[in-house]
């Protein structure tokens, strides 16, 4: 018992905690961890299963009278307190549904987390049930991004089985009997540690029933793969990592429910010559040591069309010059981002015989001091020489 958290630390509250502020904290940290949105992530399950437990306890008047007074050892069937309910730990997907109105479908669970998709709350689900969600990655240029692009996608999904128009049965009407691996239950109950997790049955997929003359294509679900395209309009100004939503266009819910959705996820490529950051935009101008030392004007590429950019006489490495408007289009706004333009003073690497004399006799004429900077420098470091 020493390892474990204290269920109110756990949940973030104050051991006065009313029941409406704990349903608020643990609503919060549920949605936080949930499985759902963060798949593989084995420390987020186990966050998502300590709320879980301590709202368990901390929910029921009697078990948080008994852990109030004797804490965790309340549970251990040591102390007299009331046990962790004789037949396992409390399901945290049942406290989750129970929170969020869940349970026979239409909550704000099955809302939020996408129906059927996940575990069962414990009841048999006879009717139509909706179909999963489906993410695809869409990989676009910063310039498709910059502008905006249409493009049409291919996927696969499942749909109604053509052969036996979505009935499942080879005849068309087919036959029905108790699901054998459920027990005509719908749900199937697996173990995960010390949880016990109930799930839809994978045989029934939460019917209780099998049909008795399934047909071959769709083993009796009534649903098969296919291979199915959809256009996707990408608005401008869109940023790496964003989702677009086509809805209806997920698999098809159990028993000819309504389909799920499809998220495409927008993956912006690395450019070779802008960085973007926001809706600003960002690229190093390699600018000719003449240039920078006399002034000058010189044109950059930008997401729209070329800009002059005007250099004065003495440009310092490093100098940024900033062109509104320039950038990124803002999404859903009729306005741009800005383009900055860092200075990188190109030094050449090969002379020839001609041009090296001529720099020597330019260094000289400087003098040992060629610029305010260079002179600043120097004045700093003569207290190193005293």
């Amino acid at each position: 018992m020493a390892d474990k958290r204290d269920y109110y630390e756990v949940l973030g509250v104050p051991r006065d905690v009313a029941a409406e502020d704990l349903k608020k904290a643990y609503r919060k940290l549920a949605v936080k961890f949930h499985p759902d949105k963060n798949p593989d992530d084995k420390s987020a399950e186990g966050k998502f299963k300590e709320v879980g437990e301590a709202y368990d306890v901390l929910s029921d008047e009697q078990k948080r009278a008994a852990y109030d007074r004797y804490g965790h050892a309340a549970f251990a069937g040591g102390m007299g307190g009331p046990s962790a309910g004789g037949g396992g730990f409390h399901d945290p997907f049942d406290v989750f549904r129970d929170v969020f109105g869940g349970g026979g479908g239409g909550g704000i669970f099955e809302q939020f987390f996408g129906g059927s998709g996940g575990g069962g709350g414990g009841r048999r689900r006879d009717g139509p049930q909706r179909g999963n969600d489906l993410r695809y990655g869409m990989e676009i240029s910063l310039e498709d991004a910059a502008h905006g692009v249409e493009r049409e996608i291919e996927y696969e999904r499942s749909a109604s089985c053509k052969p036996c128009s979505g009935s499942g049965s080879a005849s068309g009407g087919g036959g029905k009997k108790g699901c054998r691996t459920c027990g005509g239950v719908g749900q199937v109950i697996s173990s995960r540690g010390f949880f016990q997790i109930q799930q839809t049955c994978p045989d029934c997929n939460g019917s209780g029933e099998m049909i008795s003359d399934p047909c071959r294509v769709c083993s009796g679900t009534g649903r098969s793969k296919e291979r199915t395209k959809v256009r996707v309009k990408v608005p401008a100004g869109i940023e790496d990592g964003s989702r677009l939503r086509s809805t209806g266009n997920g698999d098809l819910g159990v028993k000819n429910g309504p389909p799920g959705d499809l998220y495409i996820v927008i993956q912006v490529k690395a450019h070779e010559i802008f960085e973007r950051e926001g809706d600003d935009l960002h690229c190093d101008l390699p600018l000719s040591f003449a240039i920078a030392a006399l002034g000058g004007e010189i044109t950059v590429p930008t997401m729209e069309a070329k800009a002059a950019v005007k250099i004065p006489a003495g440009t310092q490495n490093g100098t940024t010059f900033r062109l509104r408007g320039k950038g990124m289009k803002v999404l859903g706004e009729d306005r741009h981002g800005d383009l900055y333009v860092h200075v990188q003073i190109a030094v050449p690497t090969k002379l020839n015989g001609e041009q090296r004399e001529k720099l020597d006799v330019f260094a000289q004429s400087l003098g040992e001091q060629s610029s305010p900077m260079e002179e600043s420098f120097f004045e700093k470091a003569k207290k190193f020489f005293r």
